[in-house]
């Protein structure tokens, strides 16, 4: 395993790879890992070094501490809403996905704990989501004076459904993990200790699928997601030139008739 840290002064975010996975580190365990504009900041660079890096075939977000996040640092943020924190051009991801460059690649994430607003969006733009049985939720923004503006009013309702989302969306009211997941805005609910060993078990298969395969196959969801079910079927023939005359496409017809595992490398 090899680590490479921001260059702020403190690292808000920690970043490391092991083998293909991009392991991404929520660190202000002291404020409960509430965003503030520093760390909002680091995360974007983190998952913008891992989509750019060839060599990463998924990423997985997790929390230092007992608790996953808070949700945002109003305080320090209150003065910064107009000031670019949640601004990113085309060169950077969004952690959030509403502007920025449209990642092409995985995350996983492991909650646990307090998991508030951003950190309930942050969840709900990633892919696959493991939470633990101690975790609790709440999307309070309105019970802080704004509203939802990472995803939440588009997202969480299209988990959910307008019925089951607006009850917590309007109301800002907490609910436990099973309720999320009857909600459908995790993956799986594990014991409580066992998230991030469960996230990484599934970041790992990931890494076993053709990373091409894999990134045209969530492009097409993002297409879909982002634009609607026409518009995706629409485009979903224009990724099949590049994967089925691609080597990863002759390695895993060899590994099928050789009854074997493939061994594919994103070419």
């Amino acid at each position: 395993m090899t680590t490479q840290n921001n260059n702020a002064a403190d690292h808000r975010i920690t970043y490391e790879t092991d083998g293909y996975i991009c392991l991404i580190g929520l660190n202000r365990a002291d404020k409960r890992n509430a965003f503030d504009s520093h760390m909002i900041e680091q995360l974007s660079k983190a998952l913008t070094r891992y989509d750019n890096n060839e060599s990463l075939r998924c990423a997985l977000i997790f929390a230092h501490g007992d608790h996953f996040t808070a949700g945002l640092d109003l305080m320090e943020l209150q003065d910064k809403w107009d000031k670019g924190a949640f601004e990113f051009d085309d060169s950077q991801i969004d952690p959030w996905g509403i502007g920025g460059k449209l990642r092409s690649k995985p995350i996983v994430v492991a909650i646990q704990g307090t998991c508030f607003t951003a950190g309930i969006e942050l969840m709900l733009n990633s892919d696959v989501v493991i939470a633990s049985d101690n975790c609790n939720f709440a999307q309070m923004e309105v019970q802080r004076g704004i509203m939802p503006f990472g995803g939440a009013t588009v997202r969480f309702v299209a988990a959910a459904g307008w019925q089951k989302a607006m009850p917590y969306l309007l109301t800002g009211k907490p609910f436990d993990a099973q309720t999320a997941d009857r909600l459908n805005l995790v993956s799986e609910v594990v014991p409580n200790g066992e998230e991030y060993k469960r996230a990484l078990t599934i970041a790992k298969e990931i890494c076993t699928a053709a990373p091409l395969g894999v990134k045209g196959l969530l492009s097409s969801a993002q297409d879909a997601s982002r634009n609607g079910a026409k518009a995706a079927l629409a485009n979903i023939h224009s990724y099949l030139p590049h994967l089925f005359y691609s080597e990863d496409a002759k390695e895993g017809a060899m590994a099928m008739v050789e009854r074997r595992e493939a061994e594919f490398t994103g070419r």
